[in-house]
């Protein structure tokens, strides 16, 4: 009898610690709006918007997922004054509380689309003093040769999917909160795959510039300037 109450109580207890610590505040509704269209210009810098090539996007079924794991999705191409293309694509959730969301990861991604996918491995964009780790892959289906660079954000941070990503929401849920964040990808048709990181880099850089400020660290992550 005695055991039989103390494991009631017991799970009593851990049902009570669990619904104490379930997250229930979004962070998105004490936070700027994020209105994607909007915020991200279709001209910036040396960029303006070219409508004769869409990046690629989901499959049908993953694209259903999708809906009901982003509140908003941007795709669209930019061309400079010099003829280079840079695609950009971004998904904006306002509960990125689980890893359900990694289903638009541009690895699963490309490959559902047929593309022989290569990771590339990790590095940095340098954005005036803000450091934004990114993943650097390559996509390739037949001639097309896509060199991508991603990162994705969570409550103001910018990060990579893993463990670091991870860590973020459990310390957001330890503190009640559902963060937000963002997958950010940007691309471009380049057989040569440095060069095309580069263009990428300098892209993002003028892309950072153009977005409204108050709403910047949610894109990019927190930094200085």
């Amino acid at each position: 009898m005695k055991r039989a109450l103390w494991l009631m109580t017991l799970m009593l207890s851990a049902s009570v610690a669990a619904l104490a610590l379930t997250p229930r505040r979004h962070l998105a509704d004490v936070k700027p709006k994020i209105d994607l269209e909007e915020q991200v210009p279709v001209a910036f810098g040396d960029w303006r918007i070219d409508r004769t090539i869409v990046p690629i996007l989901p499959s049908p079924d993953v694209q259903q997922r999708l809906d009901a794991l982003y509140s908003q999705v941007l795709a669209r191409t930019y061309v400079n004054s010099r003829g280079d293309r840079v695609m950009l694509s971004i998904a904006y959730g306002s509960d990125q509380a689980s890893e359900a969301t990694q289903v638009h990861r541009p690895e699963f991604c490309y490959a559902a689309q047929g593309f022989a996918v290569s990771v590339q491995g990790e590095g940095q964009l340098e954005l005036e003093g803000l450091r934004v780790p990114v993943r650097r892959i390559v996509g390739t289906q037949q001639s097309r040769v896509e060199p991508i660079t991603y990162w994705v954000t969570l409550d103001e941070q910018a990060t990579l999917p893993g463990l670091r990503r991870k860590l973020i929401q459990i310390r957001e849920g330890l503190l009640g909160r559902i963060p937000d964040g963002m997958l950010v990808r940007v691309s471009s048709i380049d057989t040569n795959p440095q060069a095309a990181y580069a263009l990428q880099e300098r892209f993002v850089a003028e892309m950072r510039d153009s977005v409204p400020q108050q709403v910047r660290s949610r894109f990019f992550g927190r930094g200085p300037g």
